[in-house]
């Protein structure tokens, strides 16, 4: 697909320290740099590659601001969370939309492209996850949060493909979930008992869940299995940049 948009959460929690940019003496996770690139320009230059038409970041960090306009792309500020940054942009930029974060720092065109012809045509909404196994041949060492279900362990790959207007009554359902995180009693009214049970009994599988959720939203939700294992891997703390780091022969500064 060419000549799509996308969306770059590049926010950051207000007033709390980011550990990985401390520790790599960065003013922003969206800055450090890796192989002489801030990671913003990593991610927009992969989203150009593959066929981004129009790429906005999301942040409310002046620094980071500034890298986006030396990039070329637009900027809006970040909402109170990431599910209403999400539909901030998505209200913004239209559909269809491609979402990822700006510490992917290993993004490959080829990822984008496969991720977005491989979605089902009728999909309002797709997310893109890596098996455990694909992950691990690519990257051994990783340490990753395994959602383990009735089919085998994954990894979400931080791409997500927003195809028509409706997708956005998932983000709203993300953002009721997401507001009752400290509420496990709420979270649990607001996904049903049915899908509860089974996860908790280990019948769940992944297309299952997606499909429940998206029926949940009244939209056709989707997952898509990339064959990329190092889709998986994120910036998210200082030890998944030693592996990045490492993935790319570059020694720490």
């Amino acid at each position: 697909m060419s000549g799509f948009q996308a969306l770059v959460l590049a926010g950051s929690r207000p007033g709390a320290p980011e550990p990985v940019a401390e520790y790599a003496h960065a003013a922003h996770k969206a800055l450090i740099r890796l192989e002489g690139q801030t990671l913003l320009a990593r991610v927009t230059a992969a989203l150009r590659a593959a066929g981004a038409g129009r790429i906005c970041a999301v942040t409310s960090d002046a620094a980071v601001e500034a890298e986006a306009a030396r990039l070329g792309i637009e900027t809006l500020p970040q909402a109170a969370g990431p599910s209403l940054s999400v539909r901030a942009g998505a209200e913004a930029l239209g559909t269809p939309l491609l979402i990822t974060t700006a510490d992917h720092a290993l993004l490959r065109p080829e990822w984008v492209s496969r991720f977005l012809a491989d979605v089902p045509p009728g999909a309002d909404i797709a997310a893109l996850v890596a098996a455990r196994a694909t992950v691990e041949a690519a990257a051994p060492s990783t340490k990753r949060t395994w959602l383990r279900l009735a089919d085998g362990d994954w990894s979400a790959c931080n791409l997500f493909f927003l195809r028509t207007e409706r997708a956005l009554r998932v983000v709203d359902l993300w953002r009721r979930v997401e507001a009752e995180r400290k509420r496990p009693w709420k979270m649990a009214q607001i996904l049903g008992p049915g899908m509860l049970l089974r996860y908790a009994t280990g019948r769940l599988g992944l297309k299952d869940g997606a499909e429940r959720l998206g029926r949940m939203a009244g939209v056709s939700a989707a997952v898509v299995e990339t064959p990329y294992g190092l889709a998986s891997v994120d910036v998210d703390k200082p030890a998944d940049l030693d592996l990045v780091r490492q993935l790319v022969g570059e020694a720490a500064p």
